[in-house]
């Protein structure tokens, strides 16, 4: 075998979990071929380059091997080989989500914090009286 379809190995390779998504995924332009869109039905050949946008995360891999049948997670990593721009560029963008986190509670707002809310509103409607005038 030395060609697949581009959503069976995306499936195989676990990218996603069925082929609609993978097919989805395709058709919304958010897997790349050699740098070009492709249609779910474009065959998959050892060397191939492919950037794949899953949610956050970006990777660009290349094809190391094909297949039609979708095994084990092990079995998979073996189907591509990640580049290391790729891994680094993950690794910066989960570290700056993380630094960007900005929610402090869970939950619904205590009392002080609703107190607190509508103070800030109330100077917020304050101030917009003001430049009106």
């Amino acid at each position: 075998m030395n060609s697949v379809r581009l959503d069976k190995w995306l499936w195989a390779a676990r990218f996603f979990k069925t082929r609609s998504q993978a097919k989805t995924a395709i058709d919304g332009g958010h897997v790349r071929l050699n740098g070009r869109r492709a249609k779910a039905s474009r065959e998959v050949k050892v060397g191939d380059t492919l950037d794949i946008r899953r949610g956050f995360e970006d990777f660009t891999v290349s094809v190391r091997d094909v297949a039609e049948r979708r095994r084990s997670a092990a079995e998979a990593a073996v189907l591509y080989r990640e580049t290391e721009a790729s891994v680094a560029k993950r690794e910066r963008e989960l570290q700056m989500r993380r630094a960007a986190s900005w929610q402090t509670s869970y939950g619904r707002p205590s009392k002080r914090d609703r107190r607190r809310m509508e103070q800030f509103r109330e100077g917020l409607s304050r101030q917009g009286r003001r430049t009106r005038d």
